[in-house]
């Protein structure tokens, strides 16, 4: 049987990623990040991340595509301290339930077809803000002005514009502010309700 395809999306530092990894553990999914499919950026200041363009969708697509099928891939490995993909690539495996996560994944509507569950985990603004700030700051190196400066110039206006799309095409709205366990326990839930209805 094909393997069931479940789509995560939502904002930046909306908590999508911690629910994914989590549910992707309790359910033994493959994972597929689109960050993984970013483009080279030579020029990291000033460059846009947060447009489409700045992604490789097409070949994102077509390796989703292949795992659907149960095919294997070789992802590319994208390197945020260099802004460029590695040399390397990852070997993903097809498996029964393959999960792919990102800001965009439902914005696009040549992913969002594959999906056979989309969820889209929401969050207020200035708690999404907030948890960059602490996690760019700290984790990646950056000082705070050009955290801020990135998310009024780019992050922002590409949430207004791309994010409304992903939200209207959800099947399952998840709280990014709510307790973790519970959010998840959603999700996970409702993949089995999924592919139960499905027929496996």
């Amino acid at each position: 049987m094909r393997p069931f395809v479940l789509g995560v999306a939502g904002g930046t530092a909306s908590g999508k990623t911690t629910l994914a990894t989590m549910a992707a553990r309790q359910l033994g999914a493959r994972v597929l990040t689109h960050d993984r499919y970013y483009l080279d950026a030579p020029n990291p200041r000033g460059h846009d991340f947060d447009r489409p363009e700045a992604l490789e969708t097409a070949l994102f697509a077509e390796h989703l595509g292949a795992l659907r099928r149960g095919e294997a891939i070789d992802a590319p490995v994208y390197d945020f301290a260099t802004h460029r993909r590695a040399a390397r690539t990852e070997r993903i495996e097809p498996g029964g339930i393959i999960l792919v996560e990102g800001i965009l994944v439902l914005a696009e509507p040549a992913l969002a077809a594959q999906f056979d569950l989309a969820a889209y985990v929401d969050c207020a603004d200035d708690v999404r803000l907030a948890r960059r700030l602490r996690r760019d700051t700290a984790e990646r190196g950056r000082q705070w002005q050009d955290v801020l400066d990135q998310w009024f110039n780019t992050v922002r206006p590409a949430h207004v514009k791309y994010l409304p799309a992903s939200l209207a095409r959800a099947d399952l709205r998840l709280n990014g502010e709510g307790e973790v366990d519970t959010e998840c326990a959603r999700l996970v839930g409702a993949v089995g309700a999924a592919r139960a209805a499905r027929g496996g």
